[in-house]
């Protein structure tokens, strides 16, 4: 399975390696608790992506959200899993409208509800 994840990470990783040093495939790997030649495999497309453990790593090493990492990798939280199994019509739904508006509405809603203004 081709996901987009690998090269994002790559390019990311190689981004931050060009101004630091600890940014290399070896330091990197070791932070988050994989051999080299994995991490290697995975950010060239070969290996599938790691466990959501691995990407929340992954995600804090290199200063990404980890939401957008998870979804690269064809893959959604756990906590985000659980909200929709304990509603899943209505979230279904929720979704699919949500779907269609533009990022501006949909941040004004998470605003909204974040806030508890509605």
């Amino acid at each position: 399975m081709t996901t987009p994840f690998g090269p994002y990470v790559r390019a990311r990783r190689e981004r931050l390696r060009n101004d630091d040093p600890r940014f290399s495939l070896r330091r990197v790997a070791g932070r988050i608790g994989v051999e080299p030649s994995y991490l290697s495999k995975v950010e060239r497309g070969e290996e599938a992506p790691p466990s959501e453990a691995r990407i929340a790593a992954l995600a804090e090493v290199l200063g990404e959200d980890k939401d957008v990492l998870l979804a690269l990798a064809g893959k959604v939280s756990s906590d985000l899993q659980e909200a929709i199994r304990k509603r899943p019509a209505l979230m279904a739904e929720l979704i699919r409208q949500l779907k269609t508006l533009p990022d501006h509405a949909v941040l004004r809603l998470v605003r909204e509800v974040r806030d508890g203004e509605w």
